[in-house]
């Protein structure tokens, strides 16, 4: 006779069973870099019955990474992929009527980027476009006929016979440089139409400006789309929403202006009738970043004044599309440490959530049908991919399911407590694998860039990786955090290192205060404008044992002309000739005798974004000095480190500055 429940021998069998695969998770370590894979770019079919997305996987033998593109059935079942090992492959995008899945891929060495088009039904890649200079972006019209292609203009033709030699530059342009691009010239991106079955193209907008984010009108007979055609698109941030036509045949000569705000205006989306552009404005351009992106509605015909739907809400707004029905806004909604997708009601304006709590949507597609293809983390699983159709997130990818079984990971605690001045500050406390209760531990302090940015409650390896190697990790958002409204974001504007100074210490405090730092054993560091803070910290501070500052600045004068963020700092700062005070003023290589904190410094070689020598020019000091400093350069490396052995030895050296000199572990020879 079967018996409906298992034998007690058997439960304790199988309850052993589960208790030895607890035992056999792992702490993560650096190889772990080389495991876990970053999923994006998801893209639902017309009729919702599949997901395309992005896979990007890194091999330790050949220091690479590679990106595949894979499809996954929403009412569940195996991925399957779409693109074959070999070449990377990205932007994924369903033909309107679902029967191709097509990407941008370059195959061969020498080839550059071309729209490829899959047939579901089987087959092999076939090639679309065949554009010399390659292709940077595409978007299908909407009855599937043209594809409308985002091309930079070619350089200048080489003559038959003579190899491409090295040129100079010839630099006429008030924005000369931008980090990854190097040195600018007068190519610009614009927009061209090519029929389905042909290779012939028509350009369809032209002019020393590039375009940018286009999207078709529903009828599929206009294009809108962003430029800066101001008078001098250098020296200003005053992109506007235009309307090109589709068939247009003077190159763009005759466009429509839709917006005249005298900010930043972006990422265009058509209501379904066709009357209406739903945009993005930062109304306040004088703020620079630290201004609110705001929901806009303009007339598509450029008449009337745009309405503002969210204005009374001060937090950011991104990404935004119309609902089916033309009746609401699906948009993205930064706010204390979540990022969630919301749709707001145009009649009554209230807000719907659709997906929030303790996890984030770093981006989201929608098709036809309104139903959703979602990239959302948490602090416990890395980005996947999830499918929303009136009801919560279904989990469609599971990338790193298996890893995620082998380890185990930190313990995260949403903070919030005071600063200095009685302002309240968010922040997450990752704790030590294997924490104990009334046990201190060794504490770094790992400052967010930006500085408009903010840690949130997503997956966060660095810190999950400092946890596995018994630290309490400390991630703050102090003032000029974006997330909690305009006047926190700008309360650091030509002010740095003070007010958010105050806040991360505060972070330290109250993370000593509940017992589980120790104040004897902190370390402290950052990249980009966490490198920045740290390096204000440090000349303010000798509370941290060892530091860790990278592709950061210290003397802000000497960046005017040599990185690319000119308008910026003038709109921040003035004139250096003019306002040379206010540079000096907040400038910590000014205050560089007060470090005594041992330094480990960092940067790419050819980072335009935070050059390099203001890393140098700490180094020097410090050394100067006879302070206990290293500075790392890693060649051919721009603002943010992609080879992957490079990133393996930037962390392995973090750990080990701070188990030398936090710990106090000796340094092995």
């Amino acid at each position: 006779m079967k018996k409906l429940f298992p034998s007690i021998p058997l439960v304790m069998a199988f309850l052993l069973m589960a208790i030895s695969v607890l035992a056999q998770k792992r702490s993560i370590n650096l190889d772990d870099l080389f495991e876990i894979k970053n999923v994006g770019n998801s893209q639902i079919s017309p009729e919702g019955d599949w997901i395309a997305y992005t896979v990007t996987s890194t091999d330790k033998k050949s220091d690479k990474s590679s990106t595949r593109i894979w499809m996954a059935p929403t009412d569940g079942g195996e991925a399957i992929p779409m693109t074959a090992e070999g070449y990377s492959a990205s932007s994924p995008k369903w033909s309107p009527d679902g029967k191709y899945l097509t990407f941008l891929a370059s195959k061969g060495e020498k080839a550059k980027s071309q729209v490829w088009a899959l047939n579901r039904k089987g087959g092999e890649a076939q090639a679309l476009t065949k554009i010399k200079q390659g292709v940077s972006a595409y978007e299908w019209s909407p009855d599937g006929s043209k594809l409308l292609l985002s091309i930079k203009d070619p350089k200048p033709e080489t003559k038959e016979g003579e190899k491409e030699k090295p040129q100079p530059h010839i630099i006429d342009r008030l924005q000369f440089k931008r980090d990854y691009a190097g040195y600018l010239d007068r190519r610009r991106t614009h927009f061209y139409i090519q029929n389905i079955g042909d290779t012939l193209t028509t350009q369809i907008t032209s002019g020393d400006y590039d375009d940018s984010s286009p999207a078709w009108s529903p009828d599929g007979n206009l294009i809108a789309f962003v430029s800066n055609r101001s008078e001098n698109p250098d020296g200003n941030d005053n992109s506007d929403i235009w309307v090109v036509a589709a068939d247009n045949t003077d190159k763009g000569q005759t466009l429509l202006q839709i917006t005249k705000n005298p900010g930043a205006d972006r990422s265009p989306a058509w209501s379904p009738d066709g009357k209406h552009i739903v945009h993005i404005s930062d109304t306040e351009p004088e703020l620079i970043w630290y201004a609110t992106s705001h929901l806009a509605i303009s007339q598509s015909n450029g008449k009337g004044e745009p309405v503002y739907p969210t204005m009374e809400i001060d937090r950011n707004f991104s990404r935004p599309q119309y609902s089916k029905d033309g009746k609401s806004i699906i948009s993205m909604l930064e706010d204390s440490g979540e990022k969630q997708l919301v749709s707001v009601d145009l009649a009554s304006k209230n807000i719907k959530k659709i997906v929030s709590g303790q996890q984030i949507v770093n981006a989201y597609q929608m098709n036809g049908k309104g139903e959703i293809a979602a990239l959302i983390t948490s602090p416990m699983i890395p980005t996947e991919v999830y499918f929303i159709d009136d009801g919560a997130p279904k989990l469609i990818s599971k990338v790193n399911s298996k890893w995620l079984d082998q380890v185990s990971l930190s313990d995260v605690e949403n903070l919030h407590f005071k600063s200095e001045d009685g302002t309240e500050i968010e922040g997450f406390l990752y704790k030590p694998i294997g924490y104990k209760k009334n046990l201190q531990y060794p504490t770094i302090l790992w400052i967010h860039g930006g500085p408009v940015s903010q840690y949130h409650f997503g997956f966060n390896l660095t810190a999950q990786m400092y946890a596995a190697q018994g630290y309490a990790v400390i991630l703050a958002n102090p003032r000029g955090s974006s997330g909690y409204g305009q006047e926190f974001s700008k309360a650091i504007f030509a002010d740095w290192g003070n007010k958010d100074y105050q806040d991360v210490m505060a972070a330290v405090d109250h993370v000593i205060e509940k017992g589980v730092a120790d104040p004897n054993r902190l370390g402290v560091g950052g990249w980009s404008y966490g490198g920045i803070l740290t390096n204000y910290v440090i000349t303010k501070t000798d509370r941290f044992k060892g530091a860790m500052t990278g592709a950061s600045e210290v003397l802000y004068v000497a960046n005017y002309g040599h990185d690319h963020y000119q308008r910026h700092w003038e709109a921040e700062l003035g004139l250096p000739w003019e306002n040379r005070e206010a540079w000096e003023r907040i400038s910590p290589f000014n205050y560089v005798e007060n470090i005594v904190t041992p330094t480990l410094i960092m940067g790419g070689a050819v980072d335009w974004n935070v050059p390099i020598h203001n890393s140098e020019q700490l180094y020097q000091a410090l050394k100067r000095l006879g302070r206990t400093t290293q500075l790392i350069v890693y060649p051919g490396e721009h603002h943010g480190i992609r080879r992957p052995s490079f990133r393996v030895d930037r962390l392995k050296r973090w750990i080990n500055w701070y188990d030398i000199h936090v710990k106090g572990i000796k340094a092995k020879p």
